[in-house]
């Protein structure tokens, strides 16, 4: 068995799922397919009603937010608030979809944009990071002052990932805001290892395309807020020159070390106290399993480290005609169903 595999018995979700039950579509175990179209694979619209609020942080910048609640939704059900990843924001496909589907199971589902994300642009003056656990923090506490006793599913993808980890590990046995369990999905636990595999040739598309949008997001802030000092980017511009360029000094940070140092979810993770399922793949282009299989066993820390996958993919089957998602269901199966975990 491979470190941080689960054994068959206690693996499963009700039942439902299993990490050994994942097996790619026929032609699509290759992980940059998986990843690619794990991304562009069509999808149903989304129709649910959503309601776009604002929720200040201390540093007088905002994060913008998008409620949907089922009408048979009542204070005390379970709500599911999302994190998105790197470049990503409320209306990513995964954001929207999984949003989606917990709508349809009578979830109240809350989408957080990081800063400048999303509908929150221009809102912020400092840029999101990986480990801006307090931003969540203030998302669940405005939440619970209008919904108290509500018990909370935290879900974070990618970046998010680290986030919302990072922040369960940090609150230990008192979880913020009415948080009883927590999922993330391709989660960079270790952002030292994700930058240096992000840096390999295979993956320079990954790269250039995250480094663009990333560049494309500051100019877009210094438009915003014209007072704020440019920053000038070289013309081969990689991940971790951006980090040291921009993430670091205008978030409090030495250099891109410093910050992946501090913000790395992985040394917090066996202190969360909650439930949690880590999902991820060992062929994942970018988030090294190295940190995964390294982390301490805890009975109620799930880890589903699937041999495929890719980055968000996991395009397999679900047991569910014309449902492919292994991943919603996943998270599905966790948010909604019952972790039969004793706190």
């Amino acid at each position: 068995m491979a470190p941080g595999s689960l054994p068959a018995d206690g693996a499963s979700i009700n039942g439902s799922l299993r990490p050994a039950d994942f097996r790619p579509l026929p032609l699509l175990g290759n992980p940059h397919l998986q990843t690619i179209l794990g991304r562009f694979w069509p999808q149903r619209r989304e129709s649910f009603p959503s309601v776009h609020s604002l929720v200040e942080v201390p540093d007088g910048d905002a994060l913008a937010v998008v409620v949907s609640t089922p009408a048979q939704w009542r204070c005390g059900d379970r709500t599911a608030v999302m994190v998105h990843g790197l470049c990503g924001c409320h209306g990513s496909p995964y954001m929207s979809r999984i949003a989606g589907k917990l709508f349809d199971r009578d979830v109240r589902v809350v989408r957080v944009n990081l800063r400048g994300c999303g509908s929150g642009v221009g809102l912020a003056r400092r840029p999101y990071h990986s480990g801006q656990s307090d931003d969540i923090r203030c998302v669940l506490r405005w939440l619970a002052a209008r919904g108290p006793a509500s018990p909370v599913t935290l879900i974070g993808f990618s970046l998010g990932g680290n986030i919302v980890l990072k922040m369960a590990g940090e609150d230990g046995p008192s979880p913020t805001g009415g948080v009883d369990r927590v999922a993330a999905v391709s989660a960079p636990i270790d952002l030292d290892a994700c930058s240096r595999l992000i840096e390999h040739p295979s993956n320079r598309l990954y790269e250039n395309y995250f480094v663009r949008q990333l560049v494309q997001q500051v100019r877009e802030m210094e438009q915003f807020f014209p007072e704020l000092p440019p920053t000038t980017f070289p013309r081969r511009l990689r991940l971790r020159t951006f980090d040291d360029l921009f993430t670091a000094p205008r978030s409090g940070f030495r250099d891109a070390a410093d910050y992946y140092s501090r913000s790395s979810a992985a040394p917090l993770i066996p202190s969360i106290a909650v439930p949690a399922l880590l999902v991820s793949s060992r062929d994942d282009p970018f988030i090294s399993p190295a940190p995964y299989d390294v982390l301490p066993r805890r009975s109620h820390i799930k880890l589903w480290l699937t041999d495929r996958g890719g980055h968000l993919g996991f395009l397999g089957r679900t047991g569910r005609l014309f449902d492919m998602r292994w991943m919603d269901q996943s998270i599905l199966s966790w948010s909604v169903g019952q972790c039969a975990i004793a706190l």
